[in-house]
């Protein structure tokens, strides 16, 4: 089998966020997508985090997933510096339990736009998933593979439905 071609950059502020972004690299897998994973600090290392956004089309990437916790500014630094669709994972932890990631991620200032998904495992898959469905506006092989997965969150619903159904005429 063909490696996939890496078409995502995932980025975390520490490798102690891995736990929650392991959950967008896991589904960027599941729909074949290529990615690259790197640690990249907004405070720590902000000129090696502006030279990877800046070079981050040069190399084929089409978008970036950003995840941190805490002030949360790797999402903003990145987006200030590329072109590309960014996505910010803010990720729970400290004082505020990632309210004030969250509120990091998603307050950005006019011009430097960054999708912001939810805390925790649900915002690393919808982050992955949004990556998909923008690289699906030019690959028709992921747009089915998107369409596929609707269809079977569609059966799982309908599953669910059927069992709670059973035992709730049990209890009647």
């Amino acid at each position: 089998m063909r490696k996939a071609k890496t078409e995502v950059a995932v980025l975390m502020g520490s490798d102690s966020d891995w736990p929650v972004v392991e959950h967008a690299a896991k589904t960027l897998r599941e729909f074949g997508v290529g990615f690259e994973a790197r640690v990249l600090s907004a405070h720590r290392t902000p000129d090696a985090a502006a030279a990877y956004a800046r070079s981050a089309a040069r190399r084929g990437l089409k978008v970036l997933v950003a995840a941190a916790g805490g002030a949360a500014h790797l999402a903003g630094a990145v987006a200030a510096n590329t072109i590309l669709p960014v996505i910010g994972i803010p990720v729970s932890g400290g004082a505020l339990d990632g309210l004030d990631a969250l509120l990091a991620t998603v307050q950005m200032p006019s011009g430097v736009p960054v999708a912001t998904v939810a805390l925790g495992k649900a915002g690393a898959v919808n982050a992955a998933l949004l990556a998909v469905q923008i690289l699906a506006l030019g690959r028709p092989d992921l747009r089915r593979r998107l369409e596929a997965h609707k269809r079977t969150m569609k059966k799982k619903v309908a599953a669910g439905n059927r069992r709670l159904k059973a035992a709730a005429e049990k209890t009647t």
